[in-house]
């Protein structure tokens, strides 16, 4: 009974990490973010603000923070992003918030940004974000899977594919990549990084008195 208390004491007892999930538009790090935060109760959506409008079915705070140019433009003076960049016209940012202290009781933040954020977010924060990033298997299937929303029209295709090689040339700023043919062994992977990072020395705070505890112990 002791031996659960003291393990799971110490199981909570760890720095929470910020969870970066970036592919181009297709490559499917939205439904592999969908799957993350239905499986795994220990983390949380970081939610963006931005600029543009909601769209059907969106939430203010819960899928985006909706905000005008004008309240985007303070938040950027106060100093009040992780991150933030232009997308297609509109801006959208990581709001530090109440993060940094839910961080430190060990919750967890998935991000769904592109490189330019996860790159501003590790300048900022190198020791608690984790950069994984998702590659199409091939950039044919990529186009096949952005025509297939039949919601866009060719000239967006276009610009999408094109952002979307801009965005590939860059998997190198990652720690992790991994090859979207198959979207549960792909999401196996990335939770099997998750619970690894998780499990980092640096990141268990909670095993500095344990293991104190059993050096004492008799």
């Amino acid at each position: 009974m002791g031996e659960t208390t003291e393990q799971s004491d110490d199981r909570l007892h760890r720095r929470g990490l910020m969870f970066i999930l970036s592919s181009p538009s297709g490559a499917g790090k939205t439904t592999l973010s969908r799957m993350l935060l239905a499986k795994d109760t220990e983390i949380k959506l970081s939610v963006s603000a931005t600029t543009r409008t909601p769209r059907l079915g969106e939430i203010d705070g819960v899928h985006y923070h909706f905000v005008s140019d004008a309240e985007f433009d303070q938040m950027v003076e106060e100093d009040d992003f992780y991150e933030w960049a232009h997308v297609f016209g509109h801006r959208y940012g990581t709001p530090k918030g109440k993060i940094r202290a839910a961080m430190k009781d060990g919750q967890d933040f998935l991000f769904d940004i592109d490189w330019q954020g996860t790159q501003q977010l590790y300048q900022k924060d190198q020791q608690d974000v984790v950069r994984v990033f998702i590659l199409p298997p091939s950039i044919e299937e990529l186009h096949r899977r952005l025509a297939g929303r039949a919601t866009d029209s060719d000239i967006v295709i276009a610009a999408r594919m094109e952002r979307a090689r801009a965005e590939i040339s860059h998997w190198d700023g990652y720690d992790y990549v991994i090859i979207n043919d198959d979207v549960n062994l792909c999401f196996e992977k990335v939770h099997a990084i998750l619970e690894a990072e998780r499990m980092k020395r640096a990141r268990q705070t909670g095993l500095i008195p344990f293991v104190r505890g059993l050096m004492g112990g008799h």
